[in-house]
């Protein structure tokens, strides 16, 4: 489906595989990767969080704001924090969810809410300005690796280390499989011994970090927080490039693979109608269409691989 998004829009304008909108392209992957990581093992175990947009919005401005007062502070301490608070902010859904069994629908729609009042609360009216984030933050979104003329930016090998850490969970180690067992058939899990609750348990603090490390990376990235738009509607991006990627809502199987190929497809798309100069109207209107199509043409081939294996 990418192939197909990127042969049509460059066939429009070859400007489209111009390096410069490469390079938007990788710089626009981070943030929607790292969450989209988190949101997968909860949508494996058939749940959902809603919350995470809201939870970048909050630890981006709580970051940035104790970067501000104390801006001798070093990057990897301003992660450590970000990391700690989207945690802490996944252990409330975590409780929730695994052990007072509220619906995780229910759950996340409230924490969402909870956690945009709690950034108004710090905000206070005010928001973070580039000036008020360290440079070597902001950095990470100007410098990378430079492969030819294309520059892959630090932060985007910063979003593969999540990444390369859940691939290896989820294949190689008992608690992955876990995951999966938990997501296929949880009552028969239980009755196999395995701690569905713990699994619950995890999945959601697991999605919180990751939320809170792309708040910080949101930070990096921009430069500039705003608690009314900061991490809006990521939520929706992250969850349906999960889903694009292969995930299925109803849980027990999907890979981080194919999750980083759904968001490749998001950050192609919005980036790809920005330079194809669709108003900003019909912007919206476009990318879910193009979504829409991904996820139909990925029901479509699971229906057939299902029939086949029927079939056989």
């Amino acid at each position: 489906m990418t192939v197909l998004v990127v042969v049509a829009a460059t066939a429009r304008d070859p400007r489209f595989l111009s390096p410069q909108t490469l390079d938007s392209v990788l710089l626009w992957l981070p943030v929607l990767l790292v969450v989209a990581l988190g949101q997968m093992p909860v949508i494996v175990t058939k749940g959902i969080d809603i919350s995470v947009g809201s939870t970048v919005g909050l630890v981006a401005f709580s970051v940035g704001l104790i970067g501000k007062v104390n801006p001798s502070l070093p990057v990897p301490v301003l992660f450590a924090s970000g990391l700690a608070l989207g945690a802490l902010l996944g252990s409330l859904n975590a409780v929730l969810v695994a052990i007072a069994k509220v619906p995780p629908v229910v759950t996340t729609i409230g924490t969402l809410t909870a956690f945009r009042g709690m950034a108004f609360l710090v905000a206070q009216g005010k928001q973070i300005d580039t000036n008020n984030v360290a440079t070597a933050l902001t950095d990470l979104g100007r410098n990378g690796v430079h492969l030819g003329p294309i520059t892959v930016n630090w932060l985007l090998w910063l979003a593969f280390i999540p990444g390369a850490l859940l691939a290896w969970v989820l294949a190689r180690s008992a608690i992955g499989r876990t995951v999966y067992a938990v997501g296929g058939n949880p009552v028969a899990a239980a009755l196999r011994g395995m701690d569905v609750k713990r699994i619950l348990f995890s999945v959601y603090i697991w999605s919180g970090a990751c939320a809170g490390l792309a708040g910080v990376l949101y930070l990096g990235r921009y430069g500039f927080v705003s608690a009314a738009s900061a991490g809006v509607n990521l939520e929706l991006n992250a969850i349906a490039a999960v889903v694009v990627g292969g995930v299925p809502v109803s849980g027990g199987s999907g890979s981080v693979l194919g999750v980083l190929a759904g968001c490749v497809l998001l950050a192609v798309v919005n980036v790809g109608l920005s330079v194809l100069g669709i108003a900003a109207d019909w912007q919206l209107l476009a990318y879910g269409a193009v979504v829409m199509a991904a996820l139909l043409v990925d029901a479509v081939g699971r229906r057939a691989k299902e029939s086949s294996v029927v079939a056989a």
